[in-house]
């Protein structure tokens, strides 16, 4: 771990805004020992690091394509270099527990969350699990649990993929074949599942009340996915899933924030400016302080571009923006050792070119993750 003590340039705390110093030791931020070293910060901005609360990029990583993984470990590795690239010190992976096989098949989960635990030491940014549970397994209920429990997960979001307007009408959903093949089922057993699943949806609402109240019991996080309108997120709410994930609706947004929940919007929608899915703007939400935190969600780089845009650059401006991707997420995390530029706190930084925006350097627990252009020629030189 390096000693480091950084001056000149702008240091950016997202609540106290700039800084005169920073300096860390031990992994942690405050007093630096007598050997420590001087960085001068002159042209870049350094910024706590990123937390990412939702991402599912790393699927291209670990499977690029359908039957070519062979190495999680090197797929972990090859991900934990292009988060830290992207400035990202906490990644929150958001994995499947579905129906819907292949990336999102729970052998996937238990294996994804076997290679995070076997790689941890060796990873230089911190990756924790989020668990997104399609609510219709009602039969895997309790094995959830259970690998929740086993494995230290300590966030779930419920979702719902089925398409059960097109059950109910007896039609076949769009897009089966190729959904099919992704779960290694035929087309024909694909949607008899499907179909069994959407029969049994009464019985869904009481015993996912049953579980969300087991999870709660144990410390679990709880979140909802893709709500659109306010009645669905008195449901959630009503689960005990207060963080409102990807509301598509500004009505959903706004019934999450009147009840004081987190809400979290995805970075690629503000870099589009638009919905892909044509709900809700991301930019709209934000304008109206209906955002808490900004997430990958497919795009790792998004992050640091959304905050970039939002804040207009690299000004002092950009402290407000970071707050949305390094202090409200570790908060909603209940992370309390990151988000901040402050005495104690890990290490964790994010240092961007000035005139660029380009992350030029990640630390993560007062190590380097990721190192590029002047800013490597400085620290090293």
């Amino acid at each position: 771990m390096l000693e480091l003590v950084f001056e000149n340039g702008l240091i950016l705390d997202p609540v106290e805004g700039p800084l005169p110093g920073l300096a860390m030791a031990g992994g942690r931020l405050g007093a630096p020992g007598p050997a420590a070293r001087r960085v001068d910060l002159e042209g870049f901005v350094l910024l706590p690091g990123i937390v990412d609360l939702h991402g599912d990029g790393f699927e291209r990583h670990l499977a690029p394509r359908r039957g070519a993984l062979r190495s999680m470990a090197d797929g972990l590795r090859a991900l934990d270099a292009e988060l830290a690239a992207t400035g990202i010190t906490t990644a929150v992976l958001a994995q499947f527990w579905s129906w819907e096989g292949g990336l999102r098949a729970p052998e996937f989960a238990r294996a994804l969350a076997a290679a995070l635990r076997d790689m941890a030491p060796v990873l230089r940014t911190q990756m924790r699990m989020q668990l997104r549970l399609e609510t219709h397994l009602v039969d895997d209920y309790a094995e959830v649990q259970a690998f929740l429990r086993a494995e230290g997960i300590g966030y779930v979001v419920f979702n719902d993929h089925l398409p059960h307007r097109r059950l109910a009408e007896g039609r076949r959903p769009p897009r089966l074949t190729g959904q099919a093949l992704k779960s290694g089922r035929n087309p024909e057993a694909h949607l008899a599942l499907m179909q069994g699943l959407h029969a049994r949806r009464a019985e869904v609402p009481a015993r996912l009340a049953e579980l969300a109240a087991a999870l709660r019991a144990e410390g679990v996080l709880l979140g909802s996915h893709d709500d659109r309108s306010a009645e669905a997120r008195a449901q959630a709410r009503a689960l005990g899933a207060t963080i409102a994930e990807f509301p598509e609706t500004a009505e959903a947004a706004r019934a999450a924030r009147a009840a004081d929940e987190p809400v979290i919007l995805g970075a690629p929608n503000v870099m589009r400016g638009a919905s892909h899915a044509g709900n809700a703007s991301a930019r709209d939400l934000i304008a109206e302080g209906l955002c808490d935190a900004l997430v990958s969600d497919y795009h790792y780089p998004s992050v640091r571009a959304a905050a970039l845009l939002l804040a207009g650059g690299t000004g002092p401006e950009l402290a407000q923006a970071w707050r949305m991707v390094s202090t409200r997420p570790a908060e909603i995390l209940g992370l309390r050792d990151r988000g901040r530029l402050v005495a104690g706190a890990r290490a964790d930084l994010t240092v961007l070119e000035a005139a660029t925006g380009q992350v030029a350097a990640s630390f993560a627990g007062g190590t380097v993750s990721f190192l590029a252009g002047a800013f490597a020629d400085r620290l090293l030189g």
